[in-house]
């Protein structure tokens, strides 16, 4: 039954599509494909579209922002850059309704804002007692990193809702925060404002207990990226206390040597501060202080040159106050928060276990859940055919984040750091160590979700494929799944084990070929040699012979795996196992590990049949899989769209 199930719904997908696209011209996804920036104007609408993920209905979204769980009815409100700036709400993190037909909630046009309305972030229990917006209003573009910054381009001003979030005025009064503070003139950028509490922070800034604070992320010319940190002064949020520059880092410099989490730049935006302990948010003794942070950055070392290099980080560290009053937060590790080129500008929030998605999954803990922006046109440089697809980008999964750790470590050369890890306690005796981290994982109910309403389950059996079978790269059929998906919308778990030889095995490959038909393929898969698992896409889409902006690069991140003790007397130790989860949601593709590393790009496949998975194996060390399970389907993330 749940065999034919997915296969009508597999048809069905297919009929919609090519009923669409009848009435705009008849696309053929069973021969090679045209150019297909020729085509009508959304002729491509449910060519790649994503079923699971947060986007608008049409047109297309920018960044995550904006998010909270409004107190009087416990739904989450999640929110995106779109004509100003939209949103929708859901109960469960896995449904979601537009908050109005035209998802937008607030529109540039006002006094503050005549130009543009910029990320910003909500005080759920505000003016009034009401959801209360601060954001970045924008008077004056162009606005980057690399040319000089005008005046009064980037203001801090509120807004208040009156109707449930749906609509947010903009109060008629001057901004709130009218520019950077004095001296700090000749900034790279002032916007993004995060509002947030912290007891922790109460205590250091020597603050009122529920003080609220506002992190703004920008930078200054000639010297490098900052985050200003600002306190509530009044309790109206009309005026607010400039309490330093919470970080700043030397221009274009990098944590230690830029491996984990690859360069601060120029210029920080989208910052989030919030703590966290082993369970997710919390102001508790055990909870340390995180951010996430964009880093816009450059290949020219002394003159900056307009780039679009961007990166989407993390840090923790310790927070600090200076005798004049200001504080200041001190890095003691840092990462990539994903490390796919087309990852950026993730924006979090406190999702309390009073929220109803909490109540609905049983959560009894407060969490910091957290979105990306995943552009599909490399942030506007790249020839995508946008106006056939009539979309572009999306949100990625929503993610839970808490402080991770890894048990039995064993003390060696692998540890070291500046890292996206620290050491947080050692066993002398036992040489090993304990790391902490950041952990990310799919949200709970998603995940739970993603499993309980597939409309197939495919469980393949554990094998350890070797040398002889793998053919070094040749096709065996010891590689192929026994069955495989019949579309494009699944997730997939399994487990690689690697023997000890595979540290040092050079020519190792190991992982799966997913969306693969004889036309084309796309290999995920981690090799020892440099650390990194990568998603090589130069096969992934026909359809990149024939149209520019069907990009074909290779994605990658590093990840190491660690020797975890055995707790034997002679002091064995065996190669951390390698923990997969794969997403895969029509043309997007995230890829999880370990509970600890995430990269997520675009699959842009063009043949109906590719959806065949198989094992991939190259090289002379033996490789075990074990609970490989597909759930196929995913979830329909908005129901009440026609």
């Amino acid at each position: 039954m749940r065999s034919s199930i997915a296969l009508a719904v597999s048809a069905s997908t297919i009929w919609i599509r090519q009923a669409f696209c009848a009435t705009v011209g008849r696309i053929e996804y069973n021969a090679a494909p045209p150019n297909l920036s020729h085509l009508f104007n959304s002729s491509l609408f449910y060519t790649w579209r994503p079923r699971s993920h947060v986007l608008p209905p049409n047109g297309q979204i920018g960044d995550p922002c904006m998010h909270y769980t409004d107190p009087s009815t416990g739904l989450f409100h999640v929110g995106y850059l779109h004509t100003g700036a939209a949103g929708a709400t859901t109960s469960d993190l896995v449904r979601y309704t537009d908050l109005n037909t035209d998802p937008t909630f607030i529109r540039s046009g006002g006094i503050n804002d005549p130009v543009a309305v910029f990320d910003g972030s909500v005080i759920p229990y505000g003016i009034n007692g009401t959801p209360t917006l601060l954001y970045t209003s924008v008077s004056y573009l162009p606005i980057q990193w690399t040319i000089p910054y005008t005046k009064g381009s980037e203001t801090q001003s509120l807004a208040v809702t009156y109707d449930g979030g749906k609509n947010f005025t903009e109060l008629k009064e001057g901004p709130v925060i009218p520019g950077p503070p004095f001296p700090v003139t000749n900034v790279t950028g002032f916007r993004d404002p995060y509002v947030f509490q912290s007891p922790q922070l109460d205590r250091i800034a020597n603050s009122t207990n529920g003080t609220w604070y506002t992190v703004i992320s920008g930078g200054i010319h000639g010297q490098g990226p900052s985050q200003f940190l600002f306190r509530q002064y009044d309790a109206d949020y009309r005026d607010w206390e400039y309490l330093g520059q919470w970080w700043h880092e030397a221009a274009n410099s990098s944590w230690g040597d830029g491996t984990w989490a690859g360069r601060w730049g120029y210029n920080f935006e989208v910052g989030n501060v919030f703590t966290l302990n082993h369970e997710g948010y919390s102001n508790s003794t055990d909870a340390e202080f995180f951010t996430t942070l964009g880093a816009e950055w450059s290949e020219a070392p002394i003159i900056p040159q307009v780039s679009q290099f961007r990166e989407m980080l993390w840090a923790s560290g310790n927070v600090s106050s200076s005798p004049n009053g200001s504080v200041h937060f001190e890095p003691t590790m840092a990462g990539k928060l994903d490390w796919g080129v087309f990852a950026y500008a993730a924006a979090g929030k406190l999702l309390p276990a009073t929220s109803q998605a909490s109540k609905h999954s049983g959560t009894t803990v407060d969490r910091f859940i957290i979105y990306l922006w995943l552009t599909n046109d490399n942030f506007g440089t790249s020839a995508f055919p946008t106006v056939q697809q009539g979309w572009s980008s999306t949100l990625t999964t929503v993610r839970e984040l808490s402080k991770g750790t890894i048990s039995n470590v064993m003390n060696d050369y692998l540890v070291a750091g500046p890292a996206s890890w620290r050491i947080a306690s050692q066993d002398k005796s036992a040489g090993t160590v304990e790391l902490v981290t950041l952990n990310q994982t799919i949200a709970r109910e998603v995940r739970a979700a993603f499993i309980s309403n597939a409309t197939r389950t495919i469980t393949e059996p554990g094998r350890t494929i070797s040398a002889s079978a793998s053919g070094y790269g040749n096709t065996s059929s010891d590689l192929n799944f026994a069955e495989s998906p019949s579309s494009k919308f699944f997730m997939l778990t399994t487990t690689l084990h690697f023997p000890g030889a595979a540290r040092n095995a050079t020519d190792l490959k190991a992982g799966l070929r997913i969306l693969s038909s004889e036309h084309e393929s796309t290999s995920i898969y981690y090799q020892f040699a440099n650390e990194s698992l990568i998603i090589d896409r130069s096969n992934s889409s026909a359809a990149a012979a024939t149209t520019l902006g069907i990009l074909s690069n290779n994605e990658a991140g590093r990840l190491r795996l660690f020797n975890i003790a055995s707790g034997s007397a002679n002091g064995s130790s065996s190669i951390e196992s390698l923990a997969l989860t794969i997403v895969v949601d029509n043309s997007v593709v995230e890829v999880y590990a370990n509970d600890r590393f995430v990269l997520s790009t675009w699959v842009w496949s063009w043949y109906d049949e590719s959806t065949e998975i198989n094992f991939l194996h190259e090289g002379s060390t033996a490789v075990r899989f074990d609970d490989v399970v597909v759930y196929e389907g995913l979830v329909d993330a908005w129901p009440a769209r026609p």
